[in-house]
């Protein structure tokens, strides 16, 4: 039996430098983002299993004979080994969940992950349970959401059957796992990932399992040894784009014009190892003077990123936006749309910032508040959740 009503979270992620560089082997720094994933974990009707992600209009109920006995057909799946069945048995799981084979869509790729790790993580039979995760992160922006949602999927499901510890002691707010444990969380989130990606570079996975920010260069992820908590404006512009179409783009460019490009790759490299320098040197709450190199950094980059081709109109429109209220701006991710990330020095003013978000929003963008640097998966007391966190699980 589970018996307790809890909550799970995890951050989302930005890319502070080195994006398409890292496709080449340089580096890149990405960063833990304080807009979260929550998973409210409650004990459910007796013999079901419940799933509700409103975000992809999904709400799914399992009776838990009927999970073990799918189980038992998946035949030579334990725990441990690769989770994801094929053949025969992923057309198995595809029936059992009602979803047609080949489907992408996210309320279906959702559905599998869930039923997956279900599958593979416990060897024993689901206690009743009822599981519900909402999120701060829109989907589809490059922002980690979907590995936020395998993040806090592993946790929750390693907790209930009793891989992992349940930290939480009666009267807290809020605990976080052992670092032994938040590696099987780690790896088990990476899985999730897997079936959503298909081949995911695990750094999305990792920034939600440990927070903070990480260092990826050529497969290797190394978490910085300290990392300040800085204020930021992330903005969506709402203009869709295709990731591999852009890496592609620059992949052609170096191929014509390699003694032009690889320097600039060079250069977005030196920015990532600097800014690491950087951040690493600075206290956990950095004073405004700390600021104007990071700012610099940004500067830099942004411009080599449109050397690469991945620049937009849009993007360009966020940057004059905000330098006009002398605030510094990059695009994050893949670029061609999507997000730009804008620091914000403890000395900007409210009013400042205000204006700010009311230009960018006029251009038909969607404006965050919010800080880098946050912590990781954790598990949390729901009473301890802020106001519009509860209302919203109350919601959905």
């Amino acid at each position: 039996m589970w018996a307790r009503e809890l909550a799970v979270s995890a951050p989302g992620k930005v890319i502070l430098h080195g994006e398409h560089a890292v496709v080449l082997g340089k580096v890149a720094l990405a960063v833990a983002l304080d807009l979260r994933t929550f998973l409210r974990l409650r004990p459910g009707a007796e013999g079901r299993l419940s799933v509700s992600l409103p975000g992809v209009g999904v709400r799914r109920s399992w009776d838990t004979p009927g999970l073990r006995d799918l189980r038992a057909r998946i035949a030579g799946k334990r725990r441990g080994e690769e989770p994801l069945p094929r053949g025969s048995e992923g057309l198995s799981v595809l029936e059992f969940a009602g979803i047609a084979a080949g489907a992408s869509g996210p309320e279906s790729l959702a559905t599998l992950a869930f039923l997956y790790m279900c599958l593979a993580i416990s060897a024993k039979d689901w206690p009743s349970l009822d599981i519900l995760v909402w999120s701060e992160l829109p989907t589809g922006a490059g922002l980690g959401s979907s590995a936020a949602y395998a993040v806090c999927l592993a946790a929750a499901l390693l907790m209930v059957c009793g891989a992992i510890s349940c930290p939480l002691q009666e009267g807290e707010s809020t605990a976080r796992w052992t670092e032994e444990e938040l590696t099987l969380i780690n790896s088990w989130a990476f899985r999730g990932e897997q079936v959503i990606h298909g081949n995911p570079s695990g750094v999305d996975n990792a920034v939600g399992t440990w927070g903070g920010a990480l260092r990826y260069q050529a497969g290797k992820i190394t978490p910085l040894k300290r990392v300040p908590t800085l204020r930021i404006l992330l903005t969506n512009t709402k203009v869709p784009r295709s990731t591999k179409v852009l890496v592609a783009g620059v992949k052609e460019k170096i191929l014509k014009f390699p003694a032009i490009m690889n320097p600039v790759l060079d250069s977005i490299d030196a920015i990532s190892q600097e800014c690491q320098s950087v951040l690493e040197a600075m206290p956990a709450n950095p004073s405004p003077e700390h600021y104007p190199v990071l700012e610099e950094f940004f500067d830099i980059n942004q411009h080599h990123l449109n050397v690469l081709g991945v620049g937009h109109p849009s993007l360009d429109r966020l940057c004059q936006v905000t330098a006009s209220h002398s605030l510094h701006s990059k695009l994050t991710g893949a670029g061609g749309g999507g997000c730009g990330i804008t620091l914000l020095p403890p000395d900007t003013s409210l009013l400042a910032v205000a204006a700010a978000k009311q230009d960018l929003c006029a251009c038909g963008f969607e404006c965050w508040e919010t800080k880098i640097g946050a912590p990781g998966v954790s598990l949390h007391s729901c009473s301890s959740l802020s106001a519009h966190v509860l209302h919203a699980l109350a919601q959905s």
